[in-house]
């Protein structure tokens, strides 16, 4: 089978996802892709792009699978009548109806428009967690609200009927090459490895930093992550705080040394206000760092609900910023044990793109 995957936003997550795809699947993966300079123009108008470098694809395409970042619509019209019966997946990386908007900032129903329209055309919709779903359809209808007539309610309930989760595959075996040294820290090593961005609440996770070396606790940092956009200045502040104990400072671009980070990671903290699935999170959590996670968002159906409060062990989860201070501070003193990385690892394990390949093939044999 040919499938045609369309990604006008070729990185971060969009780019792992494709090139798991393309190096797992059993069909062939015939990429069209841009780079992520520029989202809005790449969701808005660069169709005409995408249009006019499929037709350099020779091969019959049996299947269409586009981003959420692609303008469907506007790209099956440009290219008709090549796709226009052919079965069209649309996977759900994000949305542009609840995503987070930076203070100052204003949302944008075109863009909103633009993925509504998608999902419609879509035949399938697949989205990364039950939470996206169920965030998203709670927020269609108020964005249907803008509509000066009809508003379509009934819209809703047919993308729906189409969406379904399953989760990206992760490309963690290549974690197992590295050893953990997580033995010879001085300090317990806690470590962000998500973008620096507001969205992930940097702010909290200094804060809580900040109360535990108030009370003199000793622990050196890892803070690596993507660190493309605008820093917030909590990272600055941290430096000038911390300085001698942070290992590393800054994105880590060789896959090697990304690893050897994560194996020598006590702690993983999210402190994310919202996000739909982090990959690095459980990049960290394979490698054996000990997650402590928001009990909202989607981490309770990533986390099995044993380890939501673990007997004999620190807990996983916490509900707000006083209760992560309590649970780092407990596993920081020895009051709690981590979880072991045998633990750890059942976690997600059946994430990897060996066993998650399976699902995709199965879902794209379907449609056809």
């Amino acid at each position: 089978m040919n499938i045609l995957a369309i990604e006008p936003f070729y990185s971060g997550s969009h780019k792992a996802f494709l090139k798991g795809l393309i190096e797992h699947s059993s069909h062939t993966i015939i990429p069209i892709k841009l780079n992520y300079k520029g989202w809005k123009w790449r969701m808005h108008g660069d169709s005409v792009t995408l249009a006019e470098l499929t037709r350099q694809v020779e091969e019959d395409i049996d299947l269409l699978m586009v981003s959420s970042m692609t303008n469907l619509p506007a790209f099956i019209a440009l290219t008709n009548p090549r796709f226009s019966h052919t079965p069209k997946i649309m996977y759900m990386h994000d949305n542009q109806f609840t995503r987070p908007i930076p203070e100052g900032e204003s949302r944008d129903l075109t863009f909103c428009y633009i993925n509504y329209l998608s999902m419609l055309v879509a035949d399938k919709l697949v989205f990364t967690s039950q939470f996206h779903i169920d965030d998203l359809m709670e927020a269609l209808p108020k964005f249907l609200d803008n509509y000066p007539d009809d508003k379509h309610y009934n819209t809703v309930e047919q993308i729906r009927e189409k969406s379904i989760v399953l989760q990206p595959g992760l490309d963690l075996k290549s974690f197992n090459e590295q050893a953990d040294t997580r033995l010879k820290n001085e300090n317990p090593v806690i470590v962000w490895n998500q973008r620096w961005q507001f969205d992930r609440n940097p702010a909290m996770f200094f804060r809580v930093l900040n109360r535990l070396n108030d009370i003199d606790l000793k622990f050196d940092l890892i803070l690596a992550g993507d660190t493309k956009h605008e820093k917030p200045e909590e990272f600055e502040k941290a430096w000038q705080r911390y300085g001698t104990h942070i290992t590393h400072f800054g994105y880590v671009d060789d896959k090697e040394n990304y690893s050897k980070l994560l194996h020598s990671g006590d702690i993983v903290v999210s402190t994310a206000s919202y996000e739909f699935f982090c990959t690095p999170i459980l990049e960290a959590i394979y490698c054996g760092c000990h997650p402590f996670v928001p009990n909202a968002l989607h981490y309770p159906e990533l986390i099995p609900e044993s380890l939501h409060s673990p007997l004999l062990h620190a807990p996983v989860l916490y509900n707000d910023e006083d209760a992560l201070f309590k649970h780092m501070k407990d596993l920081l003193t020895g009051k709690t044990k981590p979880l072991p990385k045998s633990s750890l690892q059942n976690i997600n394990k059946h994430l990897d793109w060996s066993r998650k390949i399976k699902d995709y093939d199965k879902l794209f044999e379907e449609m056809i």
